[in-house]
């Protein structure tokens, strides 16, 4: 047996080791992204001559028995490796995120040693009925050892001269002890405890890997034609990874009730439509509805139903025809959503992604703080879920998301005969939580003007009845999108306080100065704390900036050329030179214009700096002077 490499440690215990090594036996997908996952068998307690027969039951006579011995009983000088429950032994199979190699599959042998405090991995390799091969050359184990005064983490091979890679099921030795085991070491002192369930714990792992692969093929073109503000790479393979979840969730579903025919869906507040369209693609029929049009929605043509409706929880808004009614972060709509399923039909079923904190008449208040405000806010949809009577499952789904927990409710726990009773502690649980508002004189940003919505069905039925809203104080968020990135405040004065706060830091220290390239003297002024800008505005525009997202500070970011803002303090840029800080950033984004660039923005320090722009004119992004501008734009 070798020894490749060690780490040493101090405070921590064995048990934290054991759930450090359970990270990478569950989730090998955290650290090799090459992964989609793994799937497990129950785990056994055995004695020696158990875990031997086991070994040959499994990997057939052929396997080097003697060697694998020797390495699993390595530096053991007793016989209490020989007492029954001494080793814990299983079996993973290991998913790719693509599999080029057709019906192979990669498995593990997982052999817990609780004396040695050791875990070893023999793989082997499945291609038909006991068509098994063992991979001798990479079988390795991790070791905890208490060396004098600290432990240490150990990283060993059988015969690492013989390791073979194909940098997916088998990674290289080298990443195994320069990335695996600084990863397990930092896992076990941390040694947390998750608020949540592990991903994909639901569906079938396997399947969504295979079926998350295809559609991000067949989906991946739309980041090139994105026509919305939003990142196209999150908001496209988000929505891909959240149809993937669904379709397979749906397929089960579709298993269990032996039955073929694909679930119809609503999803209320859909945003770009993206997970619609994916979802009507695949052959589930559904729309989406937002209370907004995007720019996308034409892109997808007459295959992909999207209504643009403002959604008031009331009668109005019922879907008794409805399979699954989804809330990809729904905001205003996400404690809604069970109510909605719960009252649209007994057998209607719900999908919900909780994001931003609501209640039912305005913003969720904080009650507990023992928990993350995030996880008392699972916990409260959840509840929620719970009272309307279904049965409520907590999944969380593998998206570029921060807030990437699932809530579903799935079956009823009451008999449909006693859905007015249920009904009855529904209702009486809202005006509870309507009631909290009231008393704790919390602001329900009660919606003066009535909504009338024509009463229509899922068939598009206009009903003449009057609306029933169900709570006071809902308001769904404003038609018009309204911009607070300081992009729509009046030219002039960003224009006023630009030049302002630039006056200020240039009169902070005019001698000091650095040599240009023409050998001038360039004033590169001081710097200023946020706090301290804020001291040059009078009130009337710290109030227009108080109404934006940032305030101050993102309007001073936005002006790229003139400012730049770092740690909290404000500087003239100097376009001549770059901090080892900025350096990647600058680089990317500001390099030297090409020749015959076409330049739309006056450069300010030409026309604003005292002594003009440290940079010649054809070295300048930005035009000096007017008749070096081509196609302005604001």
């Amino acid at each position: 047996m070798s020894q490749l490499s060690e780490i040493n440690m101090t405070d921590m215990r064995s048990d934290s080791m054991w759930s450090a090594a359970d990270v990478w036996i569950k989730k090998p997908h955290v650290v090799n992204k090459r992964l989609c996952g793994v799937t497990e068998t129950e785990y056994m307690d055995v004695d020696t001559a158990e875990l031997i027969q086991f070994l040959f039951s499994l990997l057939g006579p052929n396997i080097k028995i003697a060697d694998i011995s020797m390495f699993l009983h390595a530096d053991v000088v007793d016989k209490e490796h020989e007492t029954a429950g001494r080793w814990c032994v299983g079996v993973r199979t290991i998913i790719p995120k693509v599999n080029k190699t057709g019906e192979c599959l990669y498995k593990e042998v997982i052999i817990k040693d609780n004396v040695r405090h050791a875990v070893t991995f023999i793989p082997f390799e499945e291609t038909g009925v006991e068509q098994v091969t063992v991979k001798s050359s990479n079988i390795y184990q991790i070791q905890l050892q208490l060396k004098p005064e600290e432990w240490m983490f150990s990283l060993h091979a059988l015969t690492p001269e013989h390791w073979w890679s194909d940098g997916v099921a088998y990674p290289k030795l080298s990443w195994l002890y320069t990335k695996l085991l600084p990863k397990l070491s930092r896992w076990a002192l941390e040694s947390k405890t998750s608020e949540f369930k592990s991903t994909l714990s639901l569906i079938p792992v396997e399947k969504y890997g295979i079926l998350y692969h295809q559609l991000k093929e067949k989906y991946k073109a739309l980041v090139k034609v994105w026509p919305e503000v939003t990142d196209p790479e999150k908001f496209v393979f988000e929505d891909v990874a959240i149809a993937t979840y669904l379709l397979v969730l749906w397929g089960e579903e579709r298993t269990e009730k032996g039955t073929t025919t694909k679930q119809s869906f609503v999803d209320l507040g859909c945003g770009n439509g993206l997970l619609v369209h994916i979802l009507n693609n695949e052959g589930h029929p559904g729309k989406g509805m937002d209370i907004r049009k995007r720019k996308i929605w034409d892109m997808y043509g007459p295959g992909t139903h999207l209504e643009e409706n403002a959604i008031t929880p009331s009668n109005d808004f019922l879907f008794p025809t409805t399979d699954w009614l989804i809330g990809n972060h729904s905001d205003e709509l996400t404690p809604w959503i069970p109510v909605i399923a719960a009252r649209s039909s007994y057998s209607c079923r719900y999908f919900v992604i909780p994001c931003c904190f609501y209640d039912f008449c305005g913003k969720y208040q904080r009650r507990q703080c023992k928990k993350s405000q995030y996880k008392e806010y699972i916990d409260f949809v959840t509840d929620v879920s719970t009272m309307c009577g279904f049965y409520t499952e907590e999944d969380c789904l593998r998206i570029p998301s921060t807030k990437r927990v699932c809530i579903i409710g799935k079956g009823r726990r009451y008999r449909k005969a006693e859905e007015a009773l249920v009904e009855k502690q529904r209702s009486d649980y809202i005006k509870r939580r309507e009631a909290l508002f009231t008393a704790s004189g919390v602001s329900m940003n009660v919606n003066q003007n009535s909504h009338y919505r024509p009463n229509h069905n899922d068939n598009g039925q206009n009903i003449s009845t009057p609306v029933n809203d169900w709570v006071n104080g809902f308001q769904p968020r404003e038609k018009t999108e309204t911009i607070r990135n300081c992009a729509a405040l009046p030219r002039d004065f960003v224009d006023a306080v630009v030049l302002r706060v630039a006056k200020a830091l240039l009169s902070l220290t005019e001698r000091n100065t650095e040599s240009s390239s023409c050998g001038d003297a360039w004033n590169t002024g001081g710097s200023m704390l946020i706090s301290e800008v804020v001291n040059l505005l009078d009130q009337s525009s710290l109030q227009a900036l108080k109404k934006e997202c940032g305030g101050l500070q993102t309007l001073l970011k936005n002006n790229h050329q003139v400012f730049r803002v770092e740690g909290g303090r404000v500087f003239i840029r100097d376009w001549r030179k770059t901090t080892l800080a900025q350096s990647s950033r600058v680089t990317s984004k500001r390099k030297p214009p090409p020749s015959g660039a076409v330049k739309t923005r006056l450069c300010w320090f030409h026309t604003h700096h005292p002594q003009g722009c440290p940079l010649l004119c054809e070295h300048c992004a930005f035009a000096h002077g007017e008749t070096d501008l081509k196609n302005p734009q604001r």
